[in-house]
């Protein structure tokens, strides 16, 4: 059942991220080079980073930089999921979870714990705690694994622009397709998607159209990020990186 349900999703995806894409060229900010990096570990875990840098309007920034902006970003990619998958993939909200589904409840692809928010002043994440589903094997059943977007202020190119780094990763994630057929077939089909999905994803940001929350949980508008935890702090050498102009 999954292959053909992959190659599905491949062509809707692949279909809607091209046009999506033309879309970003008028956009009110840009997005830079985008970069990819996937590997699977030698006892099968994955572990899949892409990011982009988006360069916006320095005041745009700042209206944005807050845990309901944070919270809106995070229900953004769940709506560019569904719209490049033509809603054949969804997700459905409940108090202490979310589920990726493929129409309907009983095929459940994904089901995540509820988002854990972090912020402070010079970057923000979303965590999503991975439970189960399909497309999990049982090694990586509830376990340490989660997909996580991670957005970092960088230094501005030019007086009233700004920079910042946005990048979405899934780590520990042992995927069910790779235990079942083999890494090369997971690398060619729920990789790939996932990737071209997530380019789609980071070049909408251009548009800065955030979803609104369909929680809520930071709606109000004099919450800032003091009243969210700081983000925990990230492996040395990706700090590095991301500090490099």
């Amino acid at each position: 059942m999954l292959a053909p349900l992959l190659a599905l999703l491949a062509l809707a995806a692949a279909l809607v991220a091209a046009r999506r894409h033309h879309r970003a060229e008028r956009a009110p900010a840009r997005v830079g080079k985008l970069d990819d990096e996937t590997t699977i570990g030698t006892e099968g875990a994955v572990r899949s980073v892409q990011t982009g840098e988006l360069t916006l309007p320095a005041a745009a920034l700042e209206q944005l930089w807050s845990p309901m902006q944070l919270e809106r970003l995070a229900r953004t990619y769940w709506r560019f999921l569904s719209r490049c998958t033509l809603g054949l993939i969804r997700v459905d909200y409940g108090a202490e979870e979310r589920t990726v589904v493929f129409l309907r409840r009983p095929l459940r692809l994904l089901r995540f714990k509820a988002p854990e928010y972090a912020m402070d002043a010079q970057r923000g994440t979303v965590r999503w705690r991975i439970e189960d589903g399909l497309l999990v094997a049982r090694r990586g059943r509830r376990g340490d694994g989660y997909l996580q977007i991670d957005v970092r202020r960088l230094s501005a190119p030019s007086a009233g622009l700004a920079r910042i780094r946005v990048e979405v990763e899934v780590a520990n994630f042992y995927p069910s397709i790779a235990r079942r057929f083999s890494r090369p077939v997971y690398r060619v089909t729920q990789s790939r998607i996932h990737v071209l999905v997530t380019h789609g994803f980071l070049r909408s940001l251009a548009r800065l159209d955030l979803a609104e929350s369909r929680v809520g949980r930071f709606a109000a508008d004099e919450l800032t990020v003091d009243d969210v935890p700081d983000p925990p702090l990230p492996p040395p050498e990706r700090e590095e990186a991301a500090a490099q102009p």
